[in-house]
């Protein structure tokens, strides 16, 4: 889940790639290559691990690549990758797809500063590109891929692959994955309200799911993201921050900065940020922090080692 990502020309925090990288010479290509502004390869989508990244960090001189960063635990990210696979397809093949595993490949984890899964980042002529953190939208996701692709072109990035076989990829033609089966009446009901900005109309369609099925899991999650975005909406990170500066012992101004940190991936600050503030709290303020960290468990994952640390740390002070 994530707010509005940061343009994709915002390198601010991008992650030096070079321990990663052993690019030929300048201007020697990889065997194999097609001619410039054509561009064959055997699918859209690949599976990116320690290993092999230094093939698509040069395929990057060539055409933008998309990096799904996830875990192979998580549910939510395995719905998000057929999202993502959708999207990339529909570019044409201006766009490749690369996922990867982060527990699978920690090089990789690291050097993308994967602190919360899924996160979304990419490559172009070679630099890391951070777009966006959590599940977004479709039209979210193709609006920064559009960014994107401004961004490649402003670095000579423009290349268009065809898969061998077959003309330049269309929407059809190019994703491999099996369809999703559709989504119950509720939680599409969600997703449109979330398409719209409606994110109180989001959260009505997941407390009704929920109401109707307590073990709806992912309705549980789908409501504590949304809920995340409804409380963030309208409001800045400078304006957030300076209240929680402010009022270092202000439960909603604390709250506030806490929302802010999960947006963004920092999650070990928003857990330390509220944990620290807990034994200061009356029984009301206790409650009111338990509930929201309980929140952040399911936006995070409950699989997640940072919310087994967490939930460690909220049950020595509970109890």
């Amino acid at each position: 889940m994530s707010n509005v990502p940061p343009p994709p020309t915002n390198l601010r925090g991008a992650v030096d790639l070079s321990s990663l990288v052993n690019r030929p010479p300048a201007g020697e290509a990889p065997a194999g290559e097609s001619p410039a502004g054509a561009l064959t390869l055997p699918s859209l989508f690949f599976e990116g691990t320690d290993a092999n990244f230094n093939d698509f960090i040069d395929l990057s001189m060539r055409v933008p690549v998309v990096v799904d960063l996830g875990t192979e635990r998580s549910d939510q990210w395995k719905q998000f990758t057929a999202v993502l696979d959708r999207v990339v397809a529909g570019f044409g093949g201006r766009l490749v797809l690369v996922k990867v595993d982060v527990d699978a490949n920690a090089q990789l984890a690291q050097a993308f500063q994967a602190q919360s899964v899924p996160a979304v980042a990419a490559l172009v002529a070679g630099r890391p590109v951070q777009l966006f953190v959590g599940a977004l939208p479709e039209s979210q996701i193709s609006d920064v891929f559009e960014q994107l692709l401004q961004l490649a072109a402003q670095n000579g990035v423009t290349d268009t692959v065809t898969v061998e076989g077959g003309a330049a990829p269309d929407a059809d033609a190019a994703a491999e994955p099996a369809p999703e089966p559709p989504l119950p009446p509720l939680h599409a009901e969600a997703y449109d309200a979330i398409e719209r900005g409606d994110y109180d109309g989001a959260i009505r369609a997941y407390r009704t799911a929920i109401a109707q099925d307590p073990r709806d899991t992912l309705a549980v999650a789908g409501l504590a993201q949304v809920s995340l975005l409804a409380r963030l909406s309208g409001h800045t990170a400078d304006e957030l921050r300076s209240a929680g500066a402010q009022a270092p012992d202000d439960v909603d101004a604390q709250l506030g900065v806490a929302d802010l940190d999960i947006s963004g991936g920092h999650i070990d600050d928003a857990f330390d940020r509220l944990l620290t503030l807990f034994p200061k709290l009356d029984a009301n303020g206790k409650e009111t922090v338990r509930t929201r960290i309980l929140d952040y468990f399911e936006i995070v994952g409950v699989d997640d080692p940072r919310v087994g640390k967490a939930r460690a740390r909220l049950a020595s002070l509970l109890y």
